[in-house]
């Protein structure tokens, strides 16, 4: 049995081994979709066809209070928290997108675990990439810089020290759903800290919950972008977004 088995095999590898040698090599090329000619930034630049969110004063026109209202952050050259103002979000919506962002939390170190320079960036205002200062600070691990909160545990601690300016950039896969509203296709997200994979195409169970199992209910395709105002003067700058 175990030879005839065998023989097979050996068989089937001769005709697909014989049908490649008959075959043109324009038969395997394909010519279906030509890719848009983008042009890379320089370092520490957008590409030719990222969406700029913020990178001066001017850029505050992106975003509103999450209660529709004029921000009430500092909007300077960079941005940053004033606390107990309200969260922020675009103005524009995005679902699928590429995200570079960079964040520093403040040289003064106070408090400790959720306490210390505490804030998020909310993906479609649902899915929440934790924003702390987890140099030297223990706290629970899905909760700490680098985790989708609650959900996933980042690969490492990649943090930088207080005071020092960080990055995020960020791949995501928004969540299909049917006429329905039952999900079809979760939530993925990718997330290099500093550079440094720390959540590899990591499958989200819903959006954020602080208490509770995170469940999945029907949003549109495209929702804005928040960053939380968690009490902590934590800043942000060089923000950009490409629509995948």
């Amino acid at each position: 049995m175990m030879n005839n088995i065998f023989s097979v095999l050996v068989m089937l590898i001769f005709a697909g081994s014989l049908q490649a040698q008959q075959m043109k090599p324009e038969e395997t090329e394909d010519w279906s979709r030509q890719p848009p000619v983008v042009r890379p930034g320089n370092p520490g630049e957008p590409p030719s066809d990222a969406i700029i969110l913020y990178r001066k004063a001017g850029d505050a026109v992106n975003w509103v209070h999450e209660n529709l209202e004029s921000i009430k952050w500092t909007a300077d050259s960079v941005l940053t928290v004033q606390p107990k103002t309200g969260g922020i979000k675009t103005v524009r919506s995005f679902g699928d997108c590429q995200l570079h962002i960079e964040w520093r939390t403040p040289t003064e170190v106070k408090g400790s675990g959720q306490g210390r320079a505490n804030s998020g960036i909310f993906l479609m205002g649902k899915y929440e990439l934790q924003v702390l200062d987890s140099y030297n600070n223990e706290t629970y691990y899905n909760g700490q810089a680098g985790s989708i909160y609650k959900q996933h545990i980042p690969l490492v601690n990649a943090s930088g020290k207080p005071g020092e300016w960080q990055s995020y950039d960020v791949i995501f896969t928004a969540p299909r759903f049917n006429p329905e509203g039952q999900v079809v296709s979760p939530a993925y997200i990718t997330v290099f800290h500093n550079g440094v994979l720390i959540q590899n195409h990591v499958r989200l169970t819903g959006p954020t919950q602080y208490i509770g199992i995170p469940v999945y209910k029907a949003h549109a395709d495209k929702l804005p972008l928040s960053l939380q105002d968690h009490g902590n003067p934590v800043s942000f700058r060089n923000i950009w977004i490409r629509e995948l």
